[in-house]
């Protein structure tokens, strides 16, 4: 997706060889403009496989899921990463690492927004390890509904999440695929390109 990597050319940051910052236009700021950009090409990329649902983790995932939920006329659920008062009964839960946080965190959602006959796309921000993913994975499998795809905006080729992932026969959909980075350089899968 060219409008995605020209952001991540002109205000991404490559901090060193394992973490891109993208907080100006994706994770602490966000551009609407290209969040609707984002969810239009994941609902493109969807519109025949028949989902029912969208499953996202707080709360970098939420925009694009949104936008991708609004596209598709369907509900998005949020993965949430702490417990509540208000979310007691019928809780679904997963441990899932996180690479930039250095931390090990349950995250749960209600049993009674997906059910098995719910058809789920999973979207996040960022795939690097895939832990995230497979989190999110165990929580749609405790519920029988069938996962039809995961959507993640950048990919880090070089973590090797999307490789286990692909090689565990999920479907993997990334709008910017990243090969490696270096200081103050990303390398797109095919290219380079300064930033």
């Amino acid at each position: 997706m060219e409008e995605l990597k020209k952001k991540i050319i002109t205000e991404g940051k490559a901090l060193n060889e394992e973490v891109l910052k993208v907080d100006a236009f994706l994770n602490h700021q966000i551009d609407p403009v290209l969040m609707k950009q984002i969810g239009e090409e994941f609902a493109e990329r969807y519109r025949d496989a028949g989902i029912t649902k969208i499953v996202t983790l707080e709360s970098s995932g939420i925009a694009p899921s949104l936008m991708t939920g609004m596209e598709l006329g369907v509900e998005v659920v949020v993965a949430r990463k702490r417990k509540s008062l208000t979310l007691q009964e019928g809780l679904l839960s997963a441990e899932v690492y996180s690479f930039t946080k250095q931390e090990k965190s349950t995250i749960c959602i209600s049993s009674e927004f997906i059910h098995d006959t719910d058809c789920v796309l999973i979207i996040d921000d960022f795939l690097a390890n895939g832990q995230a993913a497979l989190g999110l994975m165990n929580l749609v499998e405790q519920t029988k509904a069938t996962i039809e795809g995961i959507g993640v905006i950048i990919e880090k080729q070089f973590q090797h999440g999307g490789k286990n992932l692909r090689n565990k026969g999920v479907r993997v959909d990334a709008l910017a695929q990243i090969e490696r980075l270096e200081k103050g350089k990303v390398i797109f899968t095919d290219e380079e390109v300064h930033i």
